[in-house]
C-alpha cells in the first residue's frame, strides 16, 4: 500500500517529500542543537522551586538554571518584525513552530519554499504502463529544476494533489469543484451567491481550477461566484494575484493569516483548507504521572542560540481550552487507562527503577482550535471541506509527534528533534480526523447570538439555521444526529442538517467526485486512487 506525505515531494511515494533515501545520523546531526535530558537517581533529592519548569530532573543539571527562567517569554507575533532568529527567549512550542515555519523575514514558507507546477511537463496518464512509470515521469520533473547548492539547504521543493494531477485537465481540483458546486445548487442557488474562501491557496491552481470548471460547465453559478483567498505569504499572495486575475475577476487575495482574521461573512459560504493543517502549529504538553497534572512545553533559546524544552504548569489560555474541550468530547489523554483511573497504580509505576515521572510528549494542536473558533465567529454559515495527512511516518518521538526535515544536498534530511534552527525545515503533522469531526461539531453547537445576513427561502423551512445552536448540537443528542431538513440529501450521502460533517478517505472522495477514467493508467491502476491512502477528507 503506497503511503504519502508533504515537503520536498509534497504528497510523494512512500518516503514522503522526496524519493530520496534518508541520510546517515552524521547528516542529522548537523543541525541540532538540543540537550538530552535523564531523571534523577541519585539518593539526594534536588531541590523544588515552586513551579517546576522540568520535571525530569538530572545530576547533569537539567534544572533549568537562573538564566532560562529569566529569559524574555515572546510569542510569533512579537517576532514578526525580527529580521534574524532572536536569541535569548523563550516561547511555547507552538510559537516556536509558528516562527520556525511563517516569520516574513526567515520563516520557511516565506523565504525556502518553491512549488512544483506540472504545467510545464503535463503528465498523459492513458500513456504511462503503471504506477512505477509514473513515478519515474515525476522524479523527471523534479529532476529538471536542478541540483542544490552545497552551502546551506537546498530547494525546498514540494507539490500538492492539485498540482500532481495539474495536466492538460486539473483532475483533482475538478472533482473539489464538482464537489462545491453540487452542494451549491441543492441548497443555495439560484438564493444565494457562491461564496468561497480558501486559504493556503499555493499558486492558485486549485481557485484557477475550480473557476474554469465553473466557467466552462456551469456558466449561471459562475456569474454568481465569488472567490475569496487568504494568505499569509507575501510572495504567494502576489502570485496568486498574477496568475489568476488574468482570466477570474471574481477573485479577491488578501495577505493575511486566518489567524488575524476580523471580518465576519454572514452569507453562507464554503471554506476551504486543502493541505494546510499539517503545519499548523502545535504544542507540547506531558501529564505528571502522580497527579494527572499537564505541563506545557516552553522553548528555550539563550545567548549562543542553543536550544532546550523545559516545562511549567498550563497557563495558557489556548491550551488550558483544549484539554477542557477535549475532556467534554470524552477524548482521553495517550495514556493506559489503568493508570488515568488509579492513582495508587500511578504511584506505583513512577515509583519503578528508571520509570519517567512525565508521561511522553504529546503534540495537541492548538493552532487547529483557533481555526474553529474562528469558523464559527467569522463565518457562522459556512461549509467545510478540509483534507490533509491522517498518518506519517518518520516521525519524532512523542503522541501524534511531526515529522521534521529538510532537503540538503538533493537529499531529504529527517530530524530525530523539534529543536532546529528556525526557517530551515519542514515541520508537519498527521491529523486525527475522527477527533477533529467530534471537535468541529462541538464547537459549531456553541450558539451564536446573531448569524445575519439575508435568508433565502430554503432557511425559512420549519428548521432553519437561524434557530442556533439546536441545529449544530449533534454531539450530545442521543443518536448522535440531528434531525435531516426538509428531507432533501446532499450529494455527501447524507440528509441535509444530520451531520454537518462526515470523514472520507482520499479514494472514496475521489470516486465520489472525480473522473476516474482520465486519470488510468494502461494497466488498469489510478494515482489518484492509489497514492494518497495516507490523506482524508473532512466534509
Amino acid at each position: 500500500m503506497t503511503s504519502l506525505r508533504a515537503c520536498s515531494s509534497r504528497c510523494l511515494l512512500y518516503h514522503p517529500r522526496s524519493f530520496l533515501r534518508p541520510p546517515s545520523t552524521v547528516a542529522r546531526r548537523q543541525f541540532s542543537t538540543t540537550r538530552v535530558r535523564f531523571k534523577n537517581h541519585s539518593k539526594d533529592p534536588l531541590p523544588q522551586p515552586k513551579d517546576k519548569w522540568n520535571y525530569n530532573k538530572s545530576s547533569l543539571g537539567a534544572e533549568p538554571t537562573p538564566a532560562q527562567i529569566q529569559l524574555k517569554l515572546v510569542d510569533a507575533n512579537m517576532l514578526e518584525h525580527e529580521s534574524v532568529p532572536p536569541k535569548g527567549v523563550k516561547m511555547l512550542a507552538r510559537d516556536f513552530i509558528e516562527d520556525s515555519l511563517y516569520n516574513p523575514h526567515y520563516g520557511y514558507f516565506p523565504k525556502q519554499v518553491n512549488i512544483f507546477d506540472a504545467q510545464r511537463t503535463p503528465f498523459e496518464f492513458w500513456k504511462l504502463r503503471d504506477s512505477t512509470e509514473f513515478q519515474e515521469e515525476v522524479a523527471k520533473r523534479y529532476a529538471a529544476y536542478g541540483a542544490d547548492r552545497h552551502d546551506g539547504p537546498g530547494r525546498q521543493l514540494w507539490h500538492t494533489p492539485t498540482e500532481l494531477f495539474k495536466a492538460s485537465i486539473p483532475y483533482y481540483g475538478q472533482a473539489l469543484g464538482q464537489c462545491l458546486v453540487s452542494e451549491y445548487l441543492l441548497k443555495y442557488f439560484p438564493y444565494e451567491d457562491f461564496v468561497i474562501y480558501e486559504i493556503g491557496a499555493g499558486n492558485g491552481s486549485l481557485a484557477e481550477s475550480i473557476l474554469d470548471l465553473l466557467k466552462e460547465h456551469y456558466p449561471d453559478v459562475y456569474e454568481r461566484t465569488r472567490y475569496n483567498i487568504i494568505e499569509i505569504s507575501g510572495n504567494l499572495a502576489k502570485m496568486q494575484k498574477k496568475n489568476l486575475a488574468r482570466h477570474h475577476g471574481c477573485v479577491k487575495v488578501t495577505h493575511q493569516s486566518i489567524f488575524h482574521w476580523k471580518t465576519r461573512e454572514t452569507a453562507p459560504c464554503f471554506f476551504l483548507a486543502l493541505e494546510v493543517i499539517d503545519n499548523f502549529a502545535h504544542d507540547v504538553v506531558r501529564y505528571d504521572l502522580r497527579t494527572m497534572k499537564p505541563y506545557q512545553g516552553v522553548v528555550t533559546i539563550d545567548e549562543q542560540g542553543d536550544f532546550d524544552m523545559i516545562y511549567t504548569g498550563v497557563t495558557d489560555p489556548l491550551i488550558a481550552s483544549f484539554l477542557k474541550t477535549r475532556a467534554r468530547l470524552g477524548h482521553s489523554p495517550p495514556m493506559p487507562t489503568l493508570l488515568q483511573r488509579s492513582e495508587s497504580l500511578r504511584n506505583i509505576y513512577a515509583s519503578l527503577p528508571f520509570a519517567p515521572n512525565l508521561s511522553r510528549a504529546e503534540y495537541i494542536p492548538t493552532r487547529l482550535l483557533s481555526l474553529l473558533k474562528s469558523l464559527r465567529t467569522h463565518f457562522p454559515r459556512h461549509r467545510l471541506l478540509l483534507s490533509d495527512f491522517s498518518s506519517l511516518p518518520d516521525t519524532i518521538k512523542g503522541v501524534n509527534s511531526p515529522v521534521v526535515q529538510t532537503r540538503f544536498r538533493n537529499v531529504t534530511v529527517p530530524c530525530s528533534t523539534l529543536l532546529v534552527r528556525q526557517g530551515y525545515f519542514d515541520i508537519f503533522f498527521p491529523t486525527d480526523f475522527e477527533r477533529l469531526r467530534d471537535m468541529y461539531e462541538h464547537i459549531l453547537s456553541q450558539p451564536h447570538s446573531d448569524i445575519g445576513g439575508i435568508m433565502s427561502p430554503l432557511m425559512t423551512s420549519s428548521s432553519p439555521l437561524s434557530t442556533g445552536a439546536g441545529f449544530f448540537d449533534s454531539y450530545h443528542s442521543r443518536s448522535n444526529r440531528r434531525l435531516p431538513v426538509d428531507g432533501m440529501t446532499s450529494t455527501s450521502g447524507l440528509p441535509v442538517g444530520e451531520r454537518k460533517s462526515s470523514v472520507f478517505t482520499h479514494a472514496k472522495f475521489m470516486e465520489t467526485y472525480a473522473d476516474l477514467g482520465k486519470t488510468t493508467l494502461r494497466n488498469g491502476e489510478n494515482p489518484l486512487l492509489d497514492f494518497y491512502r495516507n490523506v482524508k477528507f473532512l466534509f
